[in-house]
């Protein structure tokens, strides 16, 4: 499996719990070690979604490939 089905894995795994709370996400573009993320719905407006990107996003991802950054996007 390349980096980037890996990727892609990770975020189905994390998007249940984010439409669970009217919120999704996209990826926009990986570029090896940067996961450009969009924030869609209730998640794209919501107080925590910083915590959202950093804690649960990016995290999931480092535990595929430590040196993985998450930056989110409009």
């Amino acid at each position: 499996m390349s980096v980037l089905e890996s990727v892609e894995a990770v975020i189905e795994r994390v998007r249940p719990a984010l439409n669970a709370d009217g919120g999704d996400l996209e990826l926009v573009s990986f570029d090896g070690t940067v996961a450009h993320i969009r924030l869609l719905g209730a998640c794209s407006s919501c107080p925590l979604a910083r915590m959202t990107i950093e804690g649960g996003v990016e995290s999931a991802l480092r535990r595929i490939r430590p040196d993985i950054h998450v930056v989110a996007v409009q």
